[in-house]
């Protein structure tokens, strides 16, 4: 199966403005490629594309007042099947993890995990230490917030969408990143393309997306709380620790919003 993915996006900018970026395919995902990418900025400045700590593609430029425009476009292979299910993979013991895995216990700025533990041991506690109870967690969240794009807020924790129910799908994420390591269980927020490939077309824009990944069994697995059930076609641009680690941009000013225009197609 090919996939279509990209951006369109424009920016007002009232002053010169420094700005992060997180806009490319994540580097896992380039053996799939087969119309290569290319992030464009309009007007033509600088860009320095390094790597973080996650092991994500950045880049930064300083802009001049006036119209940012990013945009990129790209055709990758992806194998066609739904998300694979962990059944019967366990809770590693904390002392057996690898060290780069412990980082995803640890609370974060979106991820309260000392808030929210004796909530999730009253929930989980009664749960096996394996894929039934990472599964429960995507299922409780799934069932307790409604989702909405007029719900959106992007200081919203994962404390703050437990209490007040709604959220899109970055605040499904963080709740279900943050009971999964009150549990025990190292979680990542994951960002990227997902389209409306294997189900019915979804009547709204289109829109990056957020799911996450758990550590069970030596491996990572995905999960999505929002959609709750496997999806085909994931392109992965980012990992962290919460929406601060893989903000597809970030700016060191006022940038205003005009347009913002994503695509993920099935190419026939």
């Amino acid at each position: 199966m090919l996939i279509r993915v990209g951006f369109d996006v424009v920016f007002d900018l009232p002053a010169p403005t420094a700005m992060l970026m997180m806009l490319n395919l994540h580097p896992s995902r380039l053996p799939t490629v087969r119309q290569q990418e290319s992030v464009r900025v309009e007007p033509d400045v600088p860009v320095l594309q390094y790597t973080d700590a996650f092991g994500n593609t950045c880049g930064r430029l300083h802009a001049p007042a006036g119209t940012l425009r990013l945009s990129n476009d790209a055709v990758v292979e992806d194998t066609g099947y739904p998300d694979v299910m962990g059944f019967g993979a366990v809770r590693h013991p904390i002392e057996q993890l690898p060290p780069d895995v412990l980082p995803f216990l640890l609370a974060s700025r979106y991820c309260e995990v000392d808030l929210l533990k004796d909530t999730a041991w009253q929930l989980f506690s009664h749960y096996p230490p394996d894929w039934s109870l990472a599964h429960a967690i995507c299922n409780f969240v799934h069932n307790h917030l409604t989702f909405g794009y007029q719900y959106a807020r992007n200081t919203r924790t994962a404390s703050e969408g437990y209490r007040e129910r709604v959220g899109v799908c970055r605040d499904f994420t963080h709740l279900a990143v943050t009971l999964s390591r009150c549990m025990n269980i190292p979680a990542r927020y994951v960002t990227g393309y997902l389209g409306d490939i294997g189900i019915p077309p979804v009547p709204a824009p289109m829109d990056f997306s957020a799911w996450y990944e758990v550590y069970l069994g030596g491996k990572w697995w995905t999960m999505d709380a929002r959609h709750n059930t496997p999806r085909i076609g994931r392109v992965l641009m980012a990992r962290g620790r919460d929406a601060t680690d893989v903000a597809l941009t970030t700016a060191f000013g006022s940038a205003n919003l005009r347009k913002f225009v994503v695509w993920t197609d099935e190419v026939r």
